[in-house]
């Protein structure tokens, strides 16, 4: 009897290994919300993580000074050439958008919105990428912060990616 017993547990211990390993990458749903992030992200034990470094915006208007948002654009504009940015840096990694599992978002009062981030051009530029036919949503964090290295630059945004 007992290795009968002994024999089930070991038995239902593989079962439990087995669907352990084969877990994928949970994204868990705002209840009653189809806003366009996953309220969290569940990343089993076999998955590959990626730590992606902020990134900023690509140059626009290279006649313009460097210090300037006339040189990167309004936050949409930004928003859209950093995501870009990250999209590439995935692509070399064999990644893609719809890896990214975590999002975080550094957002600078825009002058031209009385001092206060953009975050209706940040999403209008975020929604290019999330939520509409790549349905894999990041958790995610926007953060208006007093500025970044260049006084050009509106946003910044830095990703985690993972992967089985």
């Amino acid at each position: 009897m007992k290795q009968h017993i002994a024999a089930t547990l070991l038995m239902a211990a593989a079962v439990v290994t087995a669907s352990a390993t084969a877990q994928d990458i949970v994204r868990h749903k705002i209840p009653g919300s189809d806003f366009p992030i996953a309220q969290a992200v569940t990343i089993p034990p076999n998955a590959t993580i990626h730590f992606i470094s902020g990134q900023v915006p690509p140059m626009i208007d290279k006649a313009a000074n460097p210090d300037t948002i006339a040189a990167y654009g309004d936050t949409k504009t930004q928003t859209v050439g950093v995501l870009k940015k990250i999209e590439e840096i995935l692509k070399g990694m064999n990644l893609t958008m719809g890896d990214v599992v975590k999002m975080q978002v550094f957002l600078v009062g825009d002058p031209s919105k009385g001092g206060r981030g953009d975050v209706k051009g940040f999403m209008e530029g975020y929604t290019q990428f999330f939520g509409g036919p790549q349905p894999n949503l990041p958790a995610r964090a926007v953060m208006t912060v007093a500025g970044l290295n260049s006084a050009g630059w509106l946003v910044e945004i830095e990703v985690v990616a993972a992967k089985k």
